[in-house]
């Protein structure tokens, strides 16, 4: 198979298998579904979400917390506790584990997440360290929130733009690729700089969401990039969409990036930018509230009619929205050496 996630035909026949039967399972395995709820009893319910590290190697640890964290905060949550499996190859040394493990620990204070468990093993076969993380975090009974729980009729708004994470993974990753092809060190380094002027986190977009607005539905975007994501909100809310191509903001650095790798920044990499879908009376309202914090917002198109199908609206009228079998990152690394 190619590298990256699962086919979704893949992934669907697997989940078919699952068969939880625990009444305690609020929410289980499920396309788009970012975390699993259980029911332990008491005024909150238990959230967990696992999730790799695999084409970093740069800051690895933080970005595991980081993406980890992200998911917890898009069921409307907050991400309390974590577990991190640190598998390192036999090159790397003491000081490097060092290194890794105070990154997951720094990444972790700067949320107020406690670390509380998992592996460290050097390991026989891997030429690059792979961090997996496990986060566990709380949501109120009555302030769950689902990828599935779009409504037809809602504007589907983005945050911050795309694609944060594939872009400064690439600038760190392929820097000589992106000189060869005519990239400027400038916007190299503005490009690796996105993980810290505009960041991958969704916390804050999340928590400002849900404070000002009735939210009916938010996904981060990560591996397969926006339109993926989007596929995701559509598929488990059985609805429809129809996205507004000029109205996505694709970051002035990552568009030169792209069109220098010959890549396509809607199935890049996206971690950063926060999917909600709500009603569209309440957009101007959350978008007054996010500028106040510092954080850009678009409303990107409307979630139809399932009937209706899988619309872009770009240059050329009405198309199908567009289906990337993998991330644009990973179809890039797979043909590329460092």
């Amino acid at each position: 198979m190619d590298i990256g996630k699962f086919p979704p035909s893949l992934l669907d026949k697997l989940l078919q298998k699952t068969g939880v039967t625990d009444p305690r399972v609020l929410l289980g395995p499920g396309v788009g579904e970012d975390a699993a709820v259980l029911d332990l009893g008491g005024e909150t319910l238990l959230l967990a979400k696992s999730d790799p590290i695999t084409f970093a190697t740069d800051r690895i640890g933080w970005y595991s917390v980081q993406v980890n964290a992200n998911d917890i905060a898009c069921t409307g949550g907050v991400p309390l506790w974590f577990l991190a499996t640190l598998l390192v190859p036999e090159r790397f040394s003491e000081d490097q584990a060092e290194e890794l493990f105070t990154q997951v620990l720094d990444a972790c204070d700067s949320i107020g997440v406690a670390l509380v468990g998992g592996h460290s093993e050097v390991t026989y076969g891997i030429d690059r360290p792979i961090v997996s993380g496990t986060m566990l975090g709380e949501v109120a009974r009555d302030s769950l929130i689902r990828t599935g729980g779009a409504q037809e009729g809602d504007s589907i708004v983005i945050t911050k733009g795309i694609a944060i994470e594939g872009t400064a993974l690439l600038a760190l990753e392929r820097t000589d690729d992106l000189r060869m092809a005519g990239v400027s060190d400038d916007t190299i380094a503005l490009s690796v700089d996105l993980l810290h002027s505009i960041g991958i986190s969704v916390i804050k977009d999340a928590q400002i969401a849900c404070r000002t607005t009735q939210v009916h539905s938010m996904h981060d975007v990560t591996e397969g990039g926006l339109i993926t994501g989007l596929r995701e909100v559509a598929a488990a809310s059985g609805l429809g969409l129809a996205i507004e191509g000029g109205s996505v903001p694709v970051l002035p650095t990552t568009l030169e990036v792209c069109q220098a790798l010959g890549l396509d920044p809607l199935g890049l990499l996206a971690s950063g930018a926060l999917i909600i879908t709500l009603s569209p009376t309440e957009v101007p309202s959350l978008l007054v509230e996010l500028e106040k914090q510092g954080i850009d917002g678009m409303e990107i198109g409307v979630m139809v009619a399932p009937e209706e199908g899988l619309v872009y609206i770009g240059r050329e009228g009405e198309v199908e929205l567009p289906q990337f079998s993998r991330d644009e990152l990973a179809r890039y690394f797979s043909r590329s050496t460092p």
